[in-house]
């Protein structure tokens, strides 16, 4: 398996997204905004899977708005979302640990500062913790529900500093999907992109 290596004493505190990142969990993530879009639209899903996998990150509300413009859906954000939150929930089990980074969170101990920092919503991205059973490794969470403005902006990386009281550049990322990393540097913090060290590794 591949390792992630990080140098030593530069940072304070480790940053990491859920989905992509810590849980091989985007698959399941598309089944399900597929289930969604085809109960309410009454019609085959548009949401191609390839445009999907570029919006890592980006928070659920926020997917629903970009799909009604590039597809002309006219759904309503929070009764999209609750739907595709509850196929989600259906899929649970079928989520597996991306090795390289669940690894490194679990050799790092519980001791070290760190942080998940997702566009999910809180209960989802805990229940997927769970399910990792990597949740006691982090002392925060914070995800699209708890900041105005989800990623590409820096808010939700600034939030996790702040609970971890470690400054934004002493803050180590690491993500699967640009607008992620946009996020990152947008907060001033050094990130790792971990699809190569998952690559390998599936």
């Amino acid at each position: 398996m591949p390792t992630i290596t990080i140098p030593a004493g530069k940072y304070d505190a480790f940053l990491f997204d859920c989905d992509g990142t810590l849980a091989d969990s985007m698959p399941v993530h598309f089944k399900a905004w597929t289930s969604a879009l085809e109960q309410l639209s009454g019609a085959p899903s548009k949401f191609e899977e390839s445009f999907f996998y570029t919006l890592g990150g980006i928070p659920t509300r926020k997917i629903v708005e970009i799909l009604n413009g590039k597809y002309g859906y006219s759904l309503d954000p929070e009764e999209t979302a609750h739907i595709k939150e509850l196929e989600f929930l259906q899929w649970l089990g079928d989520i597996k640990p991306i090795a390289a980074t669940v690894e490194l969170v679990k050799s790092m101990g519980k001791d070290v500062p760190k942080g998940v920092v997702s566009g999910g919503l809180s209960h989802i991205v805990g229940h997927t913790l769970d399910v990792l059973g990597i949740h006691d490794y982090f002392q925060t969470v914070v995800t699209a529900d708890m900041v105005e403005h989800g990623k590409p902006f820096p808010d939700m990386y600034l939030l996790a500093a702040e609970h971890l009281k470690a400054k934004p550049e002493r803050c180590l990322v690491f993500e699967d999907a640009p607008p992620g990393f946009d996020a990152a540097k947008a907060a001033g913090m050094d990130f790792i992109d971990v699809i190569p060290y998952y690559e390998k590794a599936a």
